[in-house]
């Protein structure tokens, strides 16, 4: 078993090689891919690569497979790139972090937006309601 700084180190470093092997890649169904992360096991074997894809749906459909057929010569470049033992299997998986970020951060606009229109609109419904609770009191 390796030690937590060094699957630290080899997660860090198969992340950059493996965005720097997807990006000099000329297959044409690979659209911008970004690796967002990538998890490795304790004993180096296995590798999880997340990957997050610029798109609408098809063209993400299109890049995964591309990924997943290319999963051979990337673990070849990777296996000459990074200095290990055994050459880790990898398995590409979506990362749908920047997406529910950006839905995330779109939603907190809309709130924002909806809060001072509301806001500008329960003033004027205060307004509105103050004299006729004062006249009822009377």
């Amino acid at each position: 078993m390796a030690t937590q700084q060094r699957v630290q180190r080899v997660r860090e470093a198969i992340k950059q090689e493996t965005s720097d092997i997807i990006r000099l890649m000329k297959d044409p169904r690979i659209g911008f891919v970004t690796v967002t992360d990538a998890e490795v096991s304790r004993d180096l074997r296995h590798v999880k690569i997340f990957v997050s894809v610029l798109g609408d749906e098809e063209s993400k459909r299109h890049s995964l497979e591309a990924l997943e057929r290319a999963t051979g010569y990337i673990r070849t470049e990777i296996g000459q790139r990074v200095r290990l033992r055994h050459t880790p299997e990898i398995v590409f998986c979506w990362d749908e972090s920047l997406e529910r970020g950006a839905r995330i951060s779109k939603i907190l606009r809309d709130l924002k937006e909806g809060n001072s229109d509301t806001g500008h609109q329960e003033e004027g419904l205060t307004q509105k309601t103050s004299p006729s609770s004062a006249g009822d009191d009377a």
